[in-house]
């Protein structure tokens, strides 16, 4: 496969008839900044405003999957079972970066790695869409023109790569404890009045000794 081609501009529209003639694929970066929605509420990190996601994307034609194919022909009738089934565009997408995020278990804000790479299959309506999401695997993009709108998908999909409960790894810092919450150590816990803690019931073995024989 041939090196993509990089682009010195951000790119927010593409010509996808266009990426489909080309040999290569298409690639760039985004700032951070120029993706509004990734930043909202996002914690103001050091480097944030130098931080960029990189992108590449290729498009082609393909043969539809079968049961689409299959559904094609069953609706046109007998003149459509003769007929070649169109041709449908796909689009690949792949990204990388790092987003501004807070961990929910230390609320300290920490960059949280990104990658992504979807393929995504064209169709002519929203109506279409809907018919045939349920039993695709591939995700579905209605096919409005020749241009399309990149800048939103990349932002799309960065979102849902972020995870739904950003969590450090391993947090940088001890947790508090909260009101209550003991450290577990070796031994057994005292008590709040300081205490040693009453030995624990065990009603099985009770039972054992009513049951042995008085020697």
């Amino acid at each position: 496969m041939a090196s993509p081609t990089m682009t010195s501009e951000p790119i927010d529209w593409i010509d996808l008839e266009a990426l489909t003639r080309r040999s290569d694929a298409l690639a760039g970066v985004y700032a951070l900044d120029h993706l509004p929605r990734v930043l909202l509420d996002a914690p103001a990190l050091a480097g944030r405003e130098h931080a960029l996601v990189q992108w590449r994307v290729h498009a082609e034609w393909r043969d539809p999957p079968a049961a689409v194919a299959a559904a094609w022909r069953a609706l046109g009738g007998t003149r459509a079972v003769r007929a070649v089934v169109p041709r449908q565009l796909w689009l690949r997408v792949q990204a990388q970066g790092a987003l501004p995020l807070v961990c929910q278990r230390c609320l300290e804000p920490y960059w949280e790695p990104v990658q992504l790479d979807r393929w995504f299959r064209f169709v002519a309506d929203e109506a279409t869409a809907l018919a045939e999401d349920d039993t695709c695997e591939e995700d579905l993009l209605v096919h409005q023109g020749p241009r399309f709108d990149l800048r939103t998908l990349v932002e799309d999909e960065l979102l849902l790569a972020a995870p739904l409960v950003p969590r450090h790894g391993a947090c940088p810092h001890p947790l508090p404890l909260a009101h209550g919450d003991r450290l577990h150590t070796d031994g057994p816990a005292a008590d709040d009045d300081g205490a040693p803690p009453a030995a624990p019931r065990r009603p099985l073995a009770a039972l054992a000794a009513l049951k042995r024989p008085v020697r």
